[in-house]
């Protein structure tokens, strides 16, 4: 192991208060008086979502006949670009507009596109109706993109965290903000899947472009409470230095050519200065991006492209530390990608009664899994952690990795339930002569299915939230909107991981017999693709074990009056003196 290199500072410009952003001294606004206009505009978004999402299968197979599994995999690649497009959405307000303006401009494309969605299926021909519809989906995706990575993130700038209030609500807030996400999504599972079932398609994609309208003028009616920061260029380009940097000194070693030094200097124009972080052994290459020759010795101000600070450093280690996390839970979003295509498919099939005159839409039971994360949040929260603190003396319980791990699990047990649920529903159908009826009710319960749901509400306790909360925690602080956004491209590179399942699936299939997802599921074998599910998500389990075991946390140092120094991981499991 090389020696440890000493800290030089070179430039303090970048602790200078002239540089804060305007957003950043005004403390006459914001606050709940402005955030809650913004969870407003995403209860909307979600409630128009998923009252599109929840029955999209439905309007595919039976209002435009696709197949069953064609249209199982167009709503993967739609689901899939709508979580891949906030990634653009995220760089664009980062770098040139600003979370505001990205906010305002995406929400108008998505109502627009939820109009043209409700004219599709309404006064549009039908011989041009497919065209438009899908035009329409792919309007909304754009929308999505512009809106996902922003909206909590600019939400979360109205609370001030120099204001001892508002730092208190500001914790608060993300209760109330997850609360807003479920109760909007539920409610469209229920009121708005109810329409487009008993009522007609355009009545229910009125009401989702309604409320779009009525979001969107709340949003303007708050404008002038809102802080609004500056976009502050480009993270990508910091993160392009390192490597530039490091390959232009690769030849470079600390004990040779080098002065034994690295740089300090971390001075952005426009950005205040934030914590520092403690150098790590993990990319040692990268290292040498901050090692200061002679060159760079000579020079009066520092050269980006070939001499990066420490914390420049291990911001771009950090991001290389998440990636193998976001590669290893992309199986988890292929599973649940079942609740919007194959689990709303069983469920049509099932005994829906509930009471003499009312059918329960097999799409509803989504929302079970909204009723499950309330649920479970709390108990979450209340119970588990308090109980594992105890018992693993970690303030947060388990660690972030150690709650993603828990949920992938879950995911094993999920498919391996459906699977079983699955095959009782198929044998119940042989037993009563229905095998070869596709929309025949078969006499068994839609409540059968309730497990499933219920797992995934769990599950989603447990991963979704804890990949939230790990790529926000672990990302570089000018890029939180990029890690939200790299947070959601996981649902979306693992709907088309899952589609991609689906195709292997009945290509291997139909060389063997009969294709598994038929358009008859009572002669299909849903069952065993439920099965290499679970197959796929225990292997992906054991890596997602092996690549977590080498995971570093983030470590920040802080200094004060009384000590030197102190090393900080983030995570909680130490508060080592330096």
């Amino acid at each position: 192991m090389d020696a440890p290199v000493t800290p030089v500072a070179i430039d303090n410009d970048h602790q200078n208060p002239s540089k804060l952003l305007p957003s950043q001294k005004n403390t006459s606004k914001g606050g709940w008086s402005a955030a809650i206009f913004v969870i407003f505009v995403e209860m909307a978004e979600r409630f128009a979502f998923y009252g599109l999402a929840g029955n999209l299968i439905t309007y595919l197979t039976n209002n435009l006949g696709q197949p069953v599994a064609a249209a199982a995999k167009n709503v993967n690649t739609w689901v899939g670009v709508s979580a891949i497009f906030p990634l653009v959405g995220a760089f664009v307000a980062d770098s040139y507009l600003g979370r505001f303006k990205t906010i305002l401009a995406s929400s108008s494309i998505y109502f627009l596109g939820m109009v043209l969605l409700s004219l599709s299926v309404s006064v549009i021909p039908t011989h041009s109706r497919k065209p438009v519809f899908f035009t329409a989906l792919y309007i909304l995706a754009i929308g999505e993109g512009g809106h996902k990575p922003c909206v909590q993130t600019f939400a979360a700038d109205q609370f001030d965290e120099n204001n001892p209030e508002e730092k208190v609500a500001k914790s608060s807030f993300f209760n109330w903000w997850y609360l807003g996400i479920v109760t909007g999504a539920s409610v469209a599972i229920v009121v708005v899947i109810y329409l487009q079932d008993n009522v007609s398609w355009a009545a229910g994609f009125g009401v989702l472009a309604g409320s779009l309208a009525v979001a969107l003028a709340l949003f303007l009616i708050g404008m002038k409470r809102y802080r609004k920061q500056r976009p502050t260029g480009s993270p990508f380009t910091r993160v392009a230095q390192v490597f530039v940097a490091a390959a232009r000194k690769w030849r470079l070693t600390e004990s040779h050519g080098s002065r034994g030094i690295c740089c300090e200097d971390d001075s952005v124009p426009g950005q205040t200065m934030g914590p520092k972080l403690v150098r790590t052994n993990q990319f040692r290459f990268l290292d040498k991006a901050m090692m200061i020759d002679n060159d760079d010795a000579m020079r009066k101000s520092r050269n980006p492209w070939k001499l990066c600070s420490l914390n420049q450093v291990e911001e771009v280690k950090l991001l290389l530390r998440l990636i193998p996390i976001w590669v290893s839970c992309l199986m988890f979003c292929a599973v649940i990608t079942q609740l919007h295509t194959f689990f709303t498919k069983q469920g049509s099939t099932m005994s829906r009664s509930l009471g003499p005159n009312f059918q329960v839409p097999p799409a509803a039971l989504q929302s079970l899994v909204g009723l499950t994360i309330l649920i479970a949040v709390p108990v979450y929260d209340c119970v588990f952690v308090p109980i594992a603190r105890k018992l693993t003396k970690n303030p947060t319980g388990i660690t972030m990795l150690q709650r993603i791990g828990i949920g992938l699990f879950v995911s094993i047990l999920n498919m391996v339930v459906a699977g079983i649920v699955e095959t009782a529903r198929v044998n119940t159908a042989r037993k009563h002569g229905l095998i070869d009826t596709p929309k025949a009710v078969i006499p068994m319960s839609i409540w059968w299915l309730l497990p499933q749901y219920v797992l995934t509400g769990i599950g989603d306790v447990f991963t979704i939230i804890g990949l939230q909360e790990l790529f926000y925690d672990q990302m570089p602080e000018e890029m939180r909107s990029i890690g939200a956004a790299a947070y959601i491209s996981i649902v979306g590179i693992g709907s088309f991981v899952n589609t991609g399942i689906i195709s292997v699936v009945q290509m291997i299939s139909s060389k063997h017999g009969k294709e598994w997802l038929g358009d008859n599921l009572n002669r299909s074998n849903l069952n065993y693709f439920y099965w290499v599910l679970a197959a796929l998500s225990a292997i992906n389990l054991c890596v997602y074990m092996w690549i977590s075991s080498a995971f570093e946390y983030k470590k920040v140092e802080e200094y004060d009056e009384i000590s030197e120094g102190k090393e900080l991981e983030m995570e909680g499991y130490s508060n080592v003196r330096v």
